[in-house]
Order: structure tokens, then sequence, then C-alpha cells
């Protein structure tokens, strides 16, 4: 999201706008859609409008303002949050009755990812490589030590614990 200034001249008098605008991709490519209008912003320097777009940003994400900060910011946080409703719905929305929602073959996968982020940056990859060992085995050193790491049991429980992670 980013602040756009627009200007508009009428009846010889020169007038400001401030729009916060969000790129969306549509099928047709990149477009900037207008969230909402916040007038002028003129009295505040040009340099805090940038984060004033980025406290936009996290207001309309549900981030709530600290206590002290300027009225004018939660003024704009509202507007903006009020324009963000009145947005027209995805053509490719859906409708979805909650209680009848199921999971299928959920599987763990914060402590695999965490895991396979350390197994990268120890460079292990590089190593077993260098040692000659093919992709297959590489892969099933991985899988294997991330399974003593994080679901410690026999090696005969391995393949259900491989099943059930990402």
């Amino acid at each position: 999201m980013y602040l756009r200034k627009t200007t508009r001249t009428y009846k010889g008098k020169t007038y400001t706008n401030h729009l916060l605008v969000e790129s969306v991709q549509t099928p047709n490519g990149p477009r900037q859609r207008t969230i909402c209008s916040l007038g002028s912003l003129e009295p505040a320097p040009a340099e805090d409008w940038l984060a004033l777009a980025h406290k936009l940003e996290s207001a309309l994400h549900g981030q709530e303002s600290l206590p002290g900060s300027p009225p004018e910011v939660e003024q704009h946080s509202q507007k903006a949050r009020n324009g963000k409703k009145r947005a027209a719905p995805s053509a490719s929305a859906i409708a979805v009755d909650p209680d009848r929602i199921t999971m299928e073959e959920a599987r763990e996968a914060g402590p695999v990812h965490a895991g396979h982020q350390m197994w990268r940056q120890l460079g292990i990859e590089a190593i077993l490589q260098g040692a000659g060992l093919s992709e297959r085995a590489r892969r099933l050193t991985e899988a294997m030590t991330l399974n003593r790491l994080i679901y410690p049991l026999s090696e005969h429980a391995m393949p259900d614990w491989v099943r059930r992670s990402a």
C-alpha cells in the first residue's frame, strides 16, 4: 500500500487530495485499487506520509494502534477500515460453511521446517554431497536426522512419521 497525491484545479483554485492505494493482481495484470481518500495531508511533512501508509496498512490487517498515537492517525485508520469494507468482493470468492469443513491427512510442518532451515544453514547438504552421497541418500539422511530430533522413536516408526510430516 502507498499514498498517492492527486491534485485538481477547480475555478482557478488547486485542491490536493491523498489516496490510500493498494496493488492487486487481476487477470489483466496488476492494477491499483483505491482503498479510501484521506483528504489533504499537507499540514504533515511529506516524510511522515510513508510511515502513515505503513500504520494504515497495519491497521487494516488488525494491528491496534499504540496508546498515545496521534488522533489523526486513528481517524485515518478508521477511514481506511471503512473504505476497505466497501471494496468490491472478489469474483473468485466462494461461500464456505464452517460446520462442513473437515480435515484430511493433517501434517506437522513447523518443527520440520525449522529443522530443514537449520540443516541448510549448517551446510550439511554440501558436506554430504562432497562425501559422494546421492540425492536420494542425502534426502533420507535429512529425514532420519530430523526424525531423531523431532520424534525420537525406533527406526521402524520413522516411515509413519515421514508420512505424517510435511
